[in-house]
């Protein structure tokens, strides 16, 4: 990326709940860093801590069961780790804002579409009422939203899910945001609309050269959108390249599984594979690698000792069938640049 400072940093982030079982590890360690124009993709099943990233950085965990307890996140250079929310409100919506999976949720049913468009920027611009009723029907206008005018005084369920997604949108993009964190996006909705929403998400973010962290399970959507690749596993990130190098040459078993159980349109009569087992609890994680009891390739050291992120030259991957690599490939690295 050159000398491009990073529009969002996270380092070594810890994100833990308090539950009656005693304390879960949710996030346990991450590494993430989002240029300005760039798409990351998120990736990972349900339960590996996705969400719970993207609400650590947006500062909307659940208090007091959850609590952030180490590492740092920096916003535009700025160290936003443990922000006061007054502080934290004014950075929503308005520097930095979310899309959320099911806009059935996000959306309040009982105020209109415009009232809930008019709110942030009442509180973070100084337009006049009639100016803020004119971008308001601008915005649903550029999202593709007929009769703009007259849905903003209709209230959610009188929407359809991608038009309800479309008010989403334009709800997070209505103060230009500089980061884009959209969660799911497109999980609701039947197929012809997702490709829509997906192709509007990518025309208003190269329109306003912001970035987007795109937390998603969906592979498909990551190599549509996506420039570079961040797998989590277990809390942890366990590989990250760009989306050619993850698709072209996956390292790590877990990838190599998620990118096997794909359907690919030319072969219709053979299995999915699946990968066996499912994602551990967080605090059913043992002392080894999160992913041992499922890979086909765990060695006996697997089980017992967390392999460390390992520094390759096109990628970084968190197994250690690639643990003797990393001063080889740190040299080939120092080597090239």
């Amino acid at each position: 990326m050159g000398n491009r400072s990073p529009i969002l940093e996270v380092r070594q982030l810890q994100t833990h709940f308090r539950s009656g079982h005693g304390v879960v590890k949710a996030v346990n360690g991450v590494d993430l860093t989002v240029y300005a124009g760039e798409t990351v993709g998120l990736v990972g099943e349900s339960g590996c801590g996705k969400s719970v990233t993207s609400l650590s950085v947006m500062g909307l965990l659940p208090k007091p069961a959850a609590a952030i307890v180490g590492g740092t996140i920096h916003f535009a250079g700025r160290d936003i780790t443990h922000l006061p929310e007054k502080q934290m409100r004014k950075l929503r919506g308005n520097e930095m804002s979310m899309i959320f999976q099911e806009p059935m949720t996000s959306l309040n049913p009982v105020f209109t579409i415009g009232q809930q468009m008019a709110e942030p920027l009442r509180q973070h611009t100084s337009l006049t009422k009639r100016q803020i009723r004119e971008k308001m029907v601008e915005m649903l206008q550029s999202v593709g939203i007929p009769r703009a005018g007259q849905i903003i005084d209709e209230y959610p369920h009188q929407l359809s899910g991608g038009m309800r997604q479309r008010v989403m949108i334009s709800l997070a993009m209505l103060c230009q945001p500089k980061l884009l964190i959209a969660d799911e996006p497109t999980t609701a909705l039947d197929v012809t609309i997702q490709a829509q929403i997906l192709q509007l998400m990518k025309e208003i973010k190269q329109k306003q050269q912001m970035a987007m962290l795109l937390i998603t399970h969906d592979l498909g959507v990551v190599a549509e959108m996506c420039d570079r690749v961040v797998v989590m596993y277990g809390g942890q990130v366990v590989e990250s390249a760009e989306v050619r190098t993850i698709f072209d040459q996956p390292r790590h078993p877990y990838t190599q599984g998620l990118l096997a159980s794909m359907p690919n349109a030319n072969e219709r009569k053979g299995e999915l594979k699946a990968i066996p087992g499912s994602v551990p609890r967080p605090d059913e994680v043992g002392q080894g690698c999160t992913f041992a009891p499922r890979c086909s390739q765990a060695m006996e050291r697997c089980r017992h000792d967390r392999p460390p992120l390992v520094a390759l030259p096109r990628q970084s991957c968190r197994c250690w069938l690639y643990a003797g690599e990393e001063e080889t490939a740190l040299e080939e690295v120092a080597h090239a640049t």
